[in-house]
């Protein structure tokens, strides 16, 4: 486990600091946070390699927080709590966590567990297509180049950070939340007025005729689509 970033979201400083020391002795980087809010700034902020994550937290709990996390990326989250009714782990198991360790605990076993976790951890995926034309759009990734008409296409850098997230999940459904959380960062997932001004302004410059877009769709109530057009 050496090198790898591990983000402990515990309330209780006596069960972070014990993790944080077993994990410390494999040589892992531990990331500590006190409640889900603070684990999904330091997720987001670090994105590490594994997750320990107690369920029973005041506020936003470990259920939620493990689901937004795991809308994020996906990352093996091993479930640490006091909850040990089989419809309690079969929940967590199902929902996305890849172990789930009921308290009180062994370091060595959690510790054992997690370098499991890590081995079957998602393999990364072959690099995603950069590169997009149609009679009209370009999109070169690479290059860092946006043609409309074969004309380049000035973006400031939000626009440009919301239309990769867009393009580089084409077809796919993007809320609000996700959209906020990956191109403006945490801290603004309340502000979903900044989401519709960039899209419009995306529109303004990329469409033929913004207000019958074909490329940035909206999906009414739910965030946006980035739709590839036939060739």
């Amino acid at each position: 486990m050496k090198g790898k970033k591990v983000l402990v979201v515990d309330d209780d400083i006596h069960i972070s600091q014990l993790v944080r020391a077993t994990f410390a002795t494999e040589g892992a980087d531990v990331i500590l946070a006190e409640n889900g809010q603070e684990g999904l700034r330091q997720f987001y902020a670090h994105r590490p390699d594994l997750v320990i994550i107690d369920l029973m937290m005041p506020e936003l709990d470990g259920w939620e927080t493990s689901q937004r996390m795991l809308e994020m990326a996906d990352v093996p989250i091993i479930m640490l709590t006091s909850l040990s009714d089989d419809e309690d782990m079969i929940r967590g198991l199902e929902q996305g966590a890849i172990d789930y360790v009921t308290k009180p605990f062994s370091p060595r076993v959690l510790a054992a567990r997690a370098r499991a976790a890590l081995r079957y951890a998602p393999a990364p995926t072959s690099p995603r297509n950069d590169v997009y034309r149609d009679d009209y759009l370009a999109i070169d990734l690479h290059g860092k180049r946006v043609l409309v008409d074969e004309t380049p296409v000035k973006l400031t850098k939000t626009e440009y950070k919301l239309l990769v997230y867009l393009f580089q999940n084409a077809g796919r459904i993007l809320t609000f939340q996700q959209i906020l959380e990956q191109v403006w960062g945490w801290g603004y997932q309340d502000s979903v007025e900044y989401v519709h001004v960039y899209a419009s302004r995306l529109r303004q410059k990329l469409e033929r005729d913004p207000k019958n877009p074909r490329y940035i769709l909206t999906e009414y109530g739910i965030g946006y689509r980035f739709e590839k057009k036939p060739r």
